[in-house]
């Protein structure tokens, strides 16, 4: 099996279409190659080898080594340099590259091949001996980190100290002379923590360093971002081993980050930063603060360092051309690095650009109208869980603000939260359900838990492209970075503003619009959504089949998802109604009553109430359906607990306490969740359900007879296992149903509507029983959260504790209570469909769980043939594009 494709000089064994094989960064580089743009030659070790790698135990096989040298020879031919030669030596740089962009996730080694005789080569044929000590100090310096895994902050701090000492500012500040002097202390540290001498065999240093990239694709960090992303362990990712090429060769030499438009805002206009002498981990890690690329963005911004368009015009013209032609070719926004070395210009990778849900929408839409892709493209492009950061709260402008300082705007939204000064406390505390905000002196990879959990990230260094604004970015979290007039003392948890201070727990605020950072709370107000969301949620309409419902029981989720697009509700939770504090104490009357009269007593008084709820919920769905599930949850959450709350009861319905105590300890329940609940309630307790359908068809028929347009109510009985259960309760309901159409009060009797009966399916035997329970249900709605726990056996309230570790571990894909088992649960509902229309061919089939809003769990819905999903309010627009996805994915 060959492992190695090569790039470069005339040559390209692989393209943009050889992504899973050569990862993004692999398949780009020979797609450059390919067409003519200036790429320094280079090989990629295929993701193949990623499996054996780990297979090996880390070994390296001697057909690999052979490939690697042929490799090798190729970047020698083309370059005249010689890899490890001291009088002329070969650099090369030693970069990850999955197929899905994880930036900063995994490990790269610049500089690769110096050693104390190399480095005099180098100094010898650049003529400028600074430059190539620079450059070794560079290389120990990452090596030990990366490869070696030694303490980074002990080589930071001898920089800092060496700089210090000397009175210099800056890294450039240090001469070649003291470049000199650092590196020999750096070979010492190593030394004094390796227990060995600084490697000066090159290929030695080579293998370790492809090593360390492997390994890096099972570090802690890249698993949480894989996590969080849903990318596959068994991905694995390549390795690309590519001449180098120097930044930091004095001021005609730079490098740089670029988006071909702007990926915050998607404005149509060149969006990057760049650093004069500096390589590339310059850029992305905040190390130093970089200059803008255009000369529009620095006057917007009031900076005063030159753009590049300013500094160097030739080589930003050319840049400019590059960026027009790689849109062109890939269709989409691009994020590019590149280096200039000496005035040329050369391209080190280009990928589709990390984006917001704001400028992922204005791009997909933009790019649509200008014709470079199709309307049903621009809807397959919009990740639809990225909406999610849309449907986010912004500061309100009319509140008063405390702005402490003003850092750049990295990536958009406002959040408040509790100051928190290192990830762990961040997760930790997030946990326990606080707000936090994470505020670091520089983010790295190692704070993806922390940046999750996070409402938001401040950072003191680093800029638009620095690794906390790209992370950001793609979480959805509002981020400032660089804000450069903070100093944080992370172990003393403070920051310091001039003369103010915010101590861990205070509470602080942070707008990654505006990049403003503001002490204490700000309120909020919620986004309109219009423009390009409108356009772009017309075209998925168009090509969607699946109708989408909302999850809800107050009129306010009812507007909020009429307002997101919903079309009726599907899942109306009645017990939400019933926890309310004016009529909790009737709920537990009506459930500690002896007998039926005692019931019914209670019912009474709910009756009213419940009609009430039921006329709020109607008039806002006027002529839409709306799924009502009749009381479902064990009777024990409704039981007080408190001795007030015992007395309350008893003084309500006039019976002694002690008789209510004996009575809810006669209710108590070993395994409530498959105890006395659903339907089993109905069947004992009918009156409960003719109370819930009475309220519901009054209700239906008082808002007809308003707005002449009648909702369409879809009594749901739940937790059904057999068609006799689902037939005694549609007796009641259908008894209930004609009792009110014929009552006068009721549109002067002789009024009906349209309803219809059915049932939530969320039992394995109600799966296989499907045909009979279709007899008599009208419609299936499959209730996933409690199909999934009683398919798995494991309960949701319980599975976090181990749930993480199955994921891990390759158990389960994805957690089955975000996103549905499609082999297990998903093989019930494909069963339980085909089943309940062989038995009634027009029956309606929905999805009513927490997954009726995951777009993976959506596209098994479309495949499957359901009629609707039903998702919370906020969702609804993510299921609308993931249902629109679904569609297009199935025309193929």
């Amino acid at each position: 099996m060959t492992y190695v494709y090569r790039f470069g000089g005339g040559v390209s064994d692989g393209g943009k279409g050889d992504r899973n094989l050569l990862g993004g960064k692999g398949a780009n580089l020979a797609e450059m190659a390919s067409i003519g743009l200036p790429v320094p030659p280079g090989f990629t070790i295929s993701t193949d080898f990623c499996a054996v790698y780990y297979d090996e135990g880390g070994q390296f096989p001697q057909g690999l080594r052979d490939e690697v040298a042929t490799g090798i020879a190729h970047i020698e031919g083309i370059t005249g340099k010689r890899f490890g030669d001291a009088a002329d030596p070969l650099l090369v740089s030693v970069r990850s590259g999955a197929r899905a962009s994880m930036p900063g996730m995994m490990d790269t080694v610049l500089n690769l091949g110096l050693n104390d005789q190399t480095v005099e080569g180098l100094a010898a044929t650049s003529g400028d001996a600074r430059f190539a000590w620079d450059s070794y100090r560079r290389f120990i310096q990452m090596y030990a980190d990366v490869v070696l895994e030694l303490d980074h902050d002990a080589f930071e701090e001898a920089l800092e100290i060496a700089k210090e000492d000397r009175g210099y500012f800056l890294d450039t500040d240090l001469t070649a002379d003291d470049l000199r002097e650092l590196v020999a202390e750096y070979k010492g540290l190593v030394e004094q923590q390796w227990g060995k001498p600084f490697p000066q065999d090159v290929h030695d240093q080579l293998w370790g360093a492809v090593g360390a990239v492997f390994g890096s694709w099972q570090s802690e960090r890249a698993k949480v971002y894989r996590r969080l992303n849903d990318i596959p362990a068994s991905w694995g990712t390549a390795v690309n081993i590519q001449a180098m090429v120097f930044g930091n060769m004095g001021d005609t030499s730079a490098t740089g980050v670029a988006f071909t438009r702007d990926p915050a805002k998607g404005d149509r206009a060149y969006y990057g930063e760049f650093l004069i002498n500096a390589q590339g981990e310059d850029v992305v890690a905040g190390i130093r603060t970089p200059q803008y690329l255009t000369t529009a963005a620095r006057e917007a911004a009031g900076a005063k360092p030159l753009s590049m368009e300013e500094a160097m015009p030739v080589v930003f013209a050319e840049l400019s051309k590059v960026f027009d032609l790689l849109e062109t070719h890939y269709r989409d926004m691009q994020d590019i690095e590149f280096t200039v070395q000496q005035g040329k210009l050369w391209m080190l990778q280009t990928r589709s650009g990390k984006r917001t849900a704001k400028a992922a929408l204005k791009i997909a839409v933009d790019m649509a109208e200008e014709g470079l892709i199709t309307r049903e493209e621009a809807v397959q492009r919009i990740d639809p869980a990225a909406l999610d950061q849309l449907l986010h709260p912004t500061l309100d402008p009319k509140a008063t603000r405390d702005v402490l300082t003003k850092g750049l705007p990295a990536s958009p939204g406002a959040a408040s939260g509790h100051a928190v000064f290192d990830s762990d406390t961040a997760e930790k505390r997030a946990n326990a359900g606080d707000s936090v905000i994470l505020i670091r002196t520089e983010t790295s990879p190692e704070d993806i838990h922390g940046m999750h959990a996070a409402r938001g990230i401040l950072t003191a260094r680093g800029g638009m492209t620095s690794h906390a604004a790209v992370v950001a970015r793609g979480m959805g979290r509002p981020c400032v970075s660089g804000a450069g007039s903070i100093s944080i003392d992370a172990k003393a948890g403070v920051m310091r503003v001039g003369t103010r201070e915010i101590r861990e727990g205070d509470m602080v605020t942070i707008d990654g619009t505006t990049g403003e950072v503001m002490a204490g709370e700000v309120p909020t107000v919620q986004p309109e959504l219009s423009g390009d969301f409108a356009a772009l949620m017309v075209w998925a309409d168009g090509v969607r089949r699946l109708k989408v419902r909302a999850n809800a029981e107050t009129p306010l989720d009812a507007k909020v998802a009429r307002e997101f697009g919903a079309e009726g509700i599907g899942l109306c939770r009645t017990e939400h109604m019933f926890f309310d504090a004016q009529r909790i104490t009737d709920v537990r009357q009506m459930i500690l009553a002896e007998d039926e009269a005692g019931r019914r007593a209670a019912l009474d008084k709910l009756l009213p109430e419940q009609r009430s709820d039921f006329v709020q919920l109607f008039e806002v769905m006027a002529g839409l359906p709306v799924t009502i599930r009749l009381l479902d949850p064990p009777l024990h959450e409704f039981l007080p607990h408190e001795e007030a709350e015992f007395a309350e009861v008893a003084r309500s319905a006039g019976i002694d306490i002690d008789v209510l105590k004996r009575r809810a300890a006669e209710l108590h329940e070993f395994n409530p969740m498959l105890g006395h609940r659903g339907c089993r309630l109905g069947v004992t307790y009918p009156e409960i359900y003719e109370m819930q359908a009475r309220a519901i068809f009054e209700a239906a028929i008082e808002v007809a007879v308003k707005s002449g347009a009648a909702p369409i109510p879809e009594v749901m009985i739940p937790l059904v296992g057999t068609a006799r259960e689902l037939e005694l309760m549609k007796a009641v309901v259908d008894k209930a149903a004609e009792a009110v159409f014929a009552d006068p009060k009721y549109g002067n009797g002789g009024s009906r509507i349209e309803y219809l009966v059915g049932t939530m399916i969320e039992l394995p035997r109600a799966c296989l029983m499907a045909g009979e329970i279709a007899e008599a249900a009208e419609f299936f709605s499959f209730g996933t959260n409690d199909l999934t726990q009683t398919t798995l056996g494991v309960s949701r309230d319980d599975a976090a504790r181990f749930l993480t570790t199955y994921v891990e571990r390759g158990i389960y894909a994805r957690d089955p209570f975000v996103s549905l088992d499609v082999e297990g649960v998903g093989q019930l509902i494909g069963m339980a469909a085909e089943r309940g229309r062989a038995a009634r061919p027009g029956i309606k089939l929905g999805i009513c769980g927490e997954h009726g809003g995951d777009p993976a769990s959506i596209a098994f819905c479309e495949t499957t043939g359901l009629d609707y999903v039903s998702a919370s309010p906020y969702r609804v627009p993510i299921a609308r594009l993931a249902a629109a996805q679904a569609a297009l994915a199935q025309k193929g």
